[in-house]
């Protein structure tokens, strides 16, 4: 077989492991947010963000970018493994002793005396997510997603099930979250090197450093840089408000945001790994991201319109009147997902043309900006902080998604099928849930009527639309259903491409 074609059927599969590991992560993450969010009361919710946060940083410090060099070198060596190990545990180290002293003026900055203890435990993160990457990382070389995503399955129900919710009902309050996390990352450590283990012999310095150093470096100042990005929101808002306010947003926020990350931290690694394997092949890339981006706004984005359109219901259903606040901060960031998905399989693209530098270069104005309006309205509430963040995500799939067109040689005319598709699809969602919600509402018995008939009138009108009209979804989404999606009868894929033809 040759190597393109081998590399094709290794990626489609790593892209249904993908699939099924997002659907499998993204249930199981409901459910027991649902019964921790209901356990603990926005205001715990909010502590615990309120830590994460500077952890996260941490971890995004800790994790230099020394291990993505063992994904994005295009040969491999024992030295190259030998060196992103040593160097990913001691910046993790240094990290967790930085987090560790610094905990107490994170605590004076939001004015939070319980955050001290919390920052502390959970610099421990550090080190774990630093020594998790290279074994990580290898198995995304070797495109191993279905591992990873078993992984990540079973770390996160160690972590949360088996410890977090009989904290939670034992009264522990805030340590639970803290304990679940702490679990999570260390089970995650184990099952991957288990599946992947690797030299454990340090190594500080060799020939072919500098090429790991400079992916590392690169690696570094775009994560720097997404993280700002993506926690700039809850930083002025933890400092502007209180702990209350932060657990309202991040409720909001994780739900809308759920299972756009669980997308992401499934495809992008593929597509990145794929992408690497390919960078000689412009014209192959071209292709795969019209797909991309095809099934993002054409299947993503409907799915992200009914969501906002029965935040009020969903959120009522499966928080209750504690979180209803939570509703509004959905409503408005669950319409920017769809451009959060381009942001993300978009940056792939600037990696695997010669562009790495990019992904940093060009958000450092947005950082700026969204700085600036938050510094200003912050103040006024959690639906303004949504609209901020939500205008942000917009901006950076604009940037980021121009600049991985111009790369790759795409303009206005290419794209344009994929929107008219889009927009039409998204008003019938729209419409379709609208429509079921006020039945639902008229019929009675509580926020689930409405919450069930709307999706069924979302979703149903969509599909029915896409049946009768299948011009509306277009060839490039026909090829992937047939490729990607559970297996369905052979009339239906037969009528689909008959009527499709571009």
């Amino acid at each position: 077989m040759p190597a393109s074609a081998d590399i094709k059927t290794r990626a489609v599969s790593a892209v249904k492991w993908a699939a099924l590991g997002t659907v499998t992560r993204f249930v199981l993450q409901m459910g027991v947010q649902i019964v921790l969010a209901r356990l603990l009361g926005p205001e715990i919710y909010g502590l615990f963000a309120m830590g994460l946060l500077v952890m996260t940083l941490s971890t995004f410090l800790a994790d230099f970018g020394f291990a993505w060099g063992l994904v994005q070198n295009q040969e491999l060596q024992d030295d190259d493994i030998r060196f992103a190990f040593t160097w990913q545990c001691l910046s993790g180290a240094a990290a967790m002793l930085g987090l560790y002293l610094l905990a107490p003026w994170v605590a004076a900055y939001f004015k939070e005396p319980r955050l001290e203890s919390i920052v502390s435990w959970l610099s421990l993160t550090c080190l774990l997510s630093a020594m998790t990457a290279p074994s990580s990382n290898l198995l995304r070389r070797q495109l191993d997603f279905r591992w990873l995503n078993i992984a990540q399955i079973l770390s996160y129900a160690l972590g949360y099930l088996c410890v977090g919710v009989p904290l939670a009902l034992m009264g522990a309050g805030v340590w639970t979250l803290v304990s679940a996390w702490l679990v999570q990352a260390l089970s995650l450590l184990l099952l991957t090197y288990c599946r992947k283990p690797h030299t454990l012999r340090p190594l500080l310095w060799y020939a072919g450093a500098r090429r790991s150093t400079n992916t590392g470096s690169t690696v570094f100042i775009t994560n720097l840089s997404n993280w700002f990005l993506n926690n700039l929101d809850r930083i002025f808002l933890g400092r502007m408000l209180n702990a209350h306010a932060v657990g309202v947003y991040a409720v909001g926020y994780n739900l809308a945001n759920t299972p756009n990350s669980l997308f992401l931290s499934a495809l992008q690694p593929a597509f990145l790994a794929a992408g690497a394997r390919l960078q000689d092949d412009l014209a192959g890339l071209r292709q795969a991201y019209l797909s991309v981006i095809a099934a993002t706004w054409i299947v993503i984005g409907p799915i992200f319109v009914v969501f906002a359109c029965l935040a009020g219901d969903l959120i009522a259903t499966l928080y209750g009147d504690a979180w209803r606040e939570s509703s509004r901060v959905l409503a408005v960031l669950a319409l920017a997902m769809p451009a959060y998905v381009t942001w993300g399989m978009s940056t792939p693209i600037l990696w695997n043309t010669g562009g790495k530098h990019l992904e940093s270069l060009l958000q450092m104005p947005l950082i700026v900006l969204a700085c600036l309006a938050l510094w200003q309205f912050a103040g006024l509430g959690v639906l303004m902080v949504a609209g901020i963040a939500a205008g942000t995500l917009l901006a950076r799939a604009v940037v980021i998604g121009s600049a991985a067109c111009r790369r790759l040689r795409l303009g206005p005319a290419d794209l344009w099928p994929s929107v008219w598709r889009s927009i039409v699809l998204m008003l019938l969602a729209a419409a379709g849930a609208h429509g079921g919600s006020l039945l639902g509402h008229a019929l009675g018995h509580g926020p689930l009527p409405a919450l069930l008939l709307g999706s069924l009138g979302g979703g149903g009108l969509c599909l029915l639309a896409g049946m009768i009209y299948p011009p509306l979804l277009g060839r490039r989404i026909v090829d992937l259903l047939g490729r990607f999606s559970p297996p369905v009868p052979a009339w239906v894929g037969v009528y689909l491409r008959s009527k499709c033809l571009v």
